[in-house]
């Protein structure tokens, strides 16, 4: 049974994590102290570092959170086709919906690396969707729908695509044309690799 200092510790984790989406939603990562995010949560500096050890571990664990969560979104969108390209085709569309998000376009794509580092940023976004993209990949391949390409390079090279051409999309003039124009690029893009193949392999 959970005792009250448990629950109160999970209130406040949740308060922190509520106004870091918030803050960091809205502003630059370099804008936002952690000044400003206790006062706006209502709470202390000793609770911000008791439990994200500052500004910076509170802003990875919202970007975790973004991450997971859209990686769910994809799933459920996938969860029920079995067709390979029909599932790597709707499995991309639900990519590109989470990211015209705002939340995370700023958080994930456009203050990620400046936050947490080129590096960080990256280990960060394939232990979630890089993880997703091979699941995919593998499908196809145990289904052998799968051009004779090694699926690791075929799961990097569509999820580093649809990670830039994300980030295109968050900079563009038009970004519902410009996603719309991604979407199109992307089905091409599957239906290179993706064949209407028979069995698989011995």
């Amino acid at each position: 049974m959970e005792t009250l200092r448990e629950k109160y510790a999970e209130n406040t984790r949740r308060t922190l994590l509520d106004t870091g989406l918030s803050l960091f939603t809205e502003r630059n990562y370099t804008t936002v102290s952690a000044e400003e995010l206790v006062r706006t949560a209502g709470l202390t500096r000793g609770a911000l570092y008791h439990h994200f050890d500052g500004k910076a571990g509170l802003f990875e664990a919202v970007f975790e959170e973004l991450e997971r969560q859209a990686t769910e979104d994809i799933r459920a969108a996938v969860t029920q086709v079995a067709d390979p390209r029909e599932r790597a085709y709707r499995a991309a569309d639900a990519f590109l919906d989470v990211c015209s998000g705002h939340a995370y376009r700023h958080i994930v794509l456009q203050q990620g690396p400046i936050a947490l580092g080129w590096q960080r940023w990256r280990e960060l976004d394939q232990l979630h969707l890089g993880g997703l993209v091979l699941d995919i990949v593998n499908a196809a391949l145990d289904a052998g729908r799968l051009r004779p390409h090694p699926a690791t390079l075929v799961a990097r090279a569509f999820y580093g695509a649809l990670t830039e051409l994300s980030i295109t999309i968050t900079e563009a003039d038009e970004p519902e044309q410009t996603r719309a124009q991604a979407a199109e690029l992307v089905r091409d893009l599957i239906g290179g690799v993706v064949t209407d193949g028979g069995p698989p392999p011995a």
